[in-house]
């Protein structure tokens, strides 16, 4: 179903201070003490963890803690760093970290960005069907009308016209194996997140970056892990 209406100017601009003041905080705290090594154990679903653009595996964090305490070992694509390499280049950077470390029927836990990364690599590189299935979040699947006026190259690339965004919205194949999970307003997205064919999940929350520290987003997050 299409996102219909928009919340009010008020709690829009509410949700996109707040959604700032997030990421502003999460930027710092990714500079903080815990490592991959924390997140290693655990007999559930391997999860492999794709961030954002300029975000490390850090600003996944609250993700990862509700997965891992799941028991789901959960790694990170640490070649990645900031995140600003083109889309095919990172998602060949994930296929090599999985098949260096023999990692299989892998669960994709990803953020913005990720979600395209994940894609690209679930429809044009995984032959040896090592990814089972993805959660993305806040995802612009298909493109964000903003990205046109961005500054830096590798910004613009979210455009929908951009030929690797275009080329996953037309390939459909992957649909039914991914979650969508988006809130009612995204401050970087203004056309949402829904993929036809996907599981989609809209929660009342506002907010690019934040939605990942929201309870709301650790409950569809672990609900989507566990529908297998």
């Amino acid at each position: 179903m299409k996102d219909t209406g928009s919340p009010p100017l008020a709690q829009r601009a509410l949700w996109a201070a707040r959604d700032w003041t997030y990421a502003a905080a999460w930027q710092v705290r990714s500079l903080g003490s815990r490592t991959v090594d924390d997140y290693r154990t655990g007999d559930e679903q391997v999860v492999v963890v794709l961030p954002g653009v300029y975000e490390t595996w850090q600003f996944m964090r609250p993700l990862m803690d509700a997965l891992h305490e799941r028991g789901h070992p959960v790694q990170v694509i640490a070649e990645l760093k900031r995140n600003v390499r083109p889309v095919p280049d990172s998602a060949r950077a994930l296929m090599n970290v999985m098949a260096r470390e023999r990692l299989d029927d892998v669960l994709l836990l990803c953020h913005s960005k990720g979600g395209l990364i994940g894609k690209y690599a679930m429809t044009n590189l995984d032959s040896e069907h090592r990814i089972d299935r993805m959660i993305a979040v806040a995802t612009p699947f298909s493109g964000s009308a903003y990205a046109r006026y961005a500054p830096a190259r590798h910004l613009r690339s979210f455009r929908a016209a951009d030929p690797v965004v275009a080329a996953l919205i037309h390939d459909v194949e992957a649909n039914s194996r991914i979650t969508s999970i988006y809130g009612v307003f995204d401050t970087m997205i203004p056309g949402g997140s829904e993929l036809p064919g996907a599981v989609n999940v809209r929660l009342p929350v506002g907010g690019h970056f934040a939605i990942l520290g929201d309870p709301r987003t650790r409950q569809a997050v672990l609900d989507a892990a566990e529908a297998r």
